[in-house]
C-alpha cells in the first residue's frame, strides 16, 4: 500500500483529512493552532514500521505525546506503550520512531501551537530546504532519523 492510498483510507474511515509528511509518516491536525488563538495545537500521527523522526530540538514549544496505539521509541531509548504519555519541554533534544512491525498512533499536543504548519508545507511536496524550514519554525535538526 502506498503512502497516498494509506492516507486516503484513513480519511475515508475517519472523515478527516490525512496527509503524508514523509515516508511512513501520516498526520491529521485535530485542533489547528488558529482555533486556539495560538495557545496550542493537537496533531494525530501514524508512523509505519521502521519510520522515525530525526533527532531535533524545539525552541518555541513544549510537546506532549500520548501513545494511542503501539509502542514508540524515544531518543533515550525507552518504550512508551498505548496509554502512556511523554512530556518534552522546549529545549530537550528528542526524536521518536516505530521499531515494531505494526503502525503506531500518537497524539501530539504542542504549546504554543504552530509547528504542525511545517507538516503542511512538507506534505505539499516539491523541493524543500529542510534546514530553512526547521529554522522558520524554531526547530533545530541535530541528527538523522533515530532508526537510521
Amino acid at each position: 500500500m502506498t503512502d497516498k492510498s494509506f492516507a486516503m483510507g484513513l480519511s475515508e474511515k475517519s472523515g478527516v483529512e490525512w496527509r503524508t509528511a514523509g515516508p511512513g509518516e501520516h498526520y491529521c491536525i485535530r485542533i489547528p493552532v488558529a482555533a486556539t488563538d495560538g495557545a496550542y495545537s493537537v496533531t494525530e500521527m501514524v508512523l509505519s514500521p521502521g519510520s522515525s523522526t530525526p533527532l531535533h530540538v524545539h525552541a518555541k514549544e513544549d510537546e506532549y505525546i500520548l501513545v494511542l496505539e503501539g509502542t514508540t521509541l524515544g531518543e533515550k531509548t525507552f518504550d512508551a506503550r498505548a496509554g502512556q504519555s511523554i512530556e518534552l519541554k522546549l529545549g530537550i533534544p528528542h526524536g521518536f520512531g516505530n521499531p515494531t512491525e505494526k503502525p503506531i498512533r500518537v497524539l501530539v499536543t504542542a504549546m504554543p501551537g504552530g509547528w504542525e504548519e511545517a507538516l503542511g508545507i512538507i506534505s505539499r511536496g516539491g523541493e524543500i530546504d529542510v534546514p530553512a524550514l526547521a529554522a522558520q519554525f524554531g526547530v533545530t535538526v541535530l541528527g538523522p532519523p533515530i532508526l537510521g
